[in-house]
């Protein structure tokens, strides 16, 4: 006789590193997620939460360790494009493969105090490829209305920037990004207590409705940015604009991310640097938050 069976799949069980950022949506209740996106390196998850990161990166090694990810230390396992999954009880479940966070790391190390006097010029980070809005009006709007502390101005250049751009992670939303992170962890660092204050109001602009306004990922990295988190590769162009490590190498490796993409967070980058510059001034400086 012949018994007709499905295979059962087999669950292998490993474990991982993980963003803190995902800590509380990874130790939520077990919710379903979706299969969003799939590259050699990674896979996108979107999860039905109301929680962020929405969005978690599963990802390899060789992949740009971004805020959301959870990485894996061996091959991703074979998913397609809306394939279901499961986040929370402490897992990710993906295919056949159960993945449990072990080790943390934390997406916004701080920088230590700084002078604001030693902080380089923007120009440190001019020539560094071409960003994908060069000389867009939002932009240099952006950047004037930040250095000069005018509020209404930097808002709506913020409203008009999010989702601006192809791809999954639009170049306005990365220059919003690159510059909410400058602004938290250089802000917090020199004791300028008004570019803490301008990232405050920038980060509740730029998230009040990003996940209607952009993709679910670039949506979630505007949170994570929001809360000063962001790549290794962003913070180690901080550490080196503030002098815990050499500024050059730091710059190209940013720099080479994606096609515009490390472009155009160095345009942020240098934004909010002027910024900072801008209103760290003794009249401007209040205590370090």
């Amino acid at each position: 006789m012949t018994v007709g069976t499905h295979a059962r799949r087999v669950r292998t069980h490993v474990t991982g590193a993980a963003s803190a950022a995902v800590r509380p949506v990874l130790e939520s209740p077990r919710r379903p997620a979706r299969v969003l996106a799939v590259f050699p390196v990674g896979v996108y998850l979107e999860i039905r939460t109301e929680l962020e990161p929405s969005v978690i990166a599963v990802v390899t090694g060789a992949a740009t360790r971004l805020p959301n990810a959870v990485l894996l230390t061996g091959a991703l396992p074979r998913v397609t494009m809306g394939d279901e999954a499961f986040v929370g009880d402490g897992s990710v479940d993906l295919g056949g493969l159960s993945l449990r966070a072990r080790r943390w790391w934390d997406p916004a190390p701080p920088l230590g105090e700084v002078d604001p006097a030693a902080l380089p010029p923007p120009s440190a980070l001019a020539g560094r490829g071409t960003p994908g809005l060069a000389g867009n009006d939002a932009v240099e709007l952006l950047a004037a209305s930040c250095a000069s502390g005018w509020l209404l101005g930097a808002v709506t250049a913020a409203e008009r920037l999010v989702g601006l751009g192809p791809g999954l992670t639009p170049s306005g939303d990365d220059v919003l990004a690159g510059l909410l992170v400058t602004l938290r962890h250089l802000g917090r660092a020199t004791g300028t207590a008004r570019a803490l204050d301008l990232a405050g109001w920038l980060a509740a602009t730029v998230t009040f409705d990003a996940r209607t306004r952009t993709t679910p990922i670039s949506a979630t990295l505007l949170h994570c940015a929001a809360r000063g988190e962001s790549c290794p590769e962003v913070i180690a162009a901080l550490r080196g604009l503030a002098g815990r490590q050499p500024l050059e190498p730091a710059l190209r490796r940013l720099c080479g991310l994606g096609h515009t993409s490390g472009a155009d967070l160095a345009q942020g980058v240098a934004i909010g640097l002027e910024t900072v510059r801008a209103l760290s001034g003794p009249a401007a400086r209040g205590g370090r938050g």
